[in-house]
């Protein structure tokens, strides 16, 4: 059982940088398939961005080469750098992780298994 705790969320100007938080407790490094996903009110989650065990990832295209995820080992914390944020990227994110994912790890919310509770992100133009 892998329990997630996402922070870091919080109100920005479009332009400007957030770094999200997950603490993961309950987590073995190397065996967990990890991704963040957002969700706006009245719209399905999406993917933003899927890490495979073996650390390879694949990032949806909105947020490529804006967004960069990074994991801390010795902290068994994951991390969600966004920079350049525009309003579009408001939205409630979560952190997820399953055992397996497919190759390349695309995030699909249905496959994954653990679920943070989600922090905000509010971006204003």
């Amino acid at each position: 059982q892998v329990e997630m705790l996402e922070s870091g969320g919080g109100s920005v100007q479009a332009g400007g940088s957030l770094r999200l938080s997950c603490a993961m407790s309950g987590y073995t490094y190397g065996s967990y398939c990890l991704a963040w996903f957002r969700q706006v009110p009245g719209k399905q989650r999406e993917g933003v961005v899927g890490m495979n065990n073996d650390g390879s990832t694949f990032y949806m295209g909105s947020v490529k080469g804006r967004f960069t995820i990074s994991q801390d080992h010795a902290k068994n914390t994951l991390y969600l750098q966004m920079n350049s944020l525009k309003p579009e990227d408001t939205a409630m994110y979560y952190c997820a992780a399953v055992d397996r994912c497919r190759k390349p790890p695309i995030p699909y919310d249905d496959e994954y298994k653990y679920w943070g509770q989600g922090t905000q992100v509010t971006v204003s133009s």
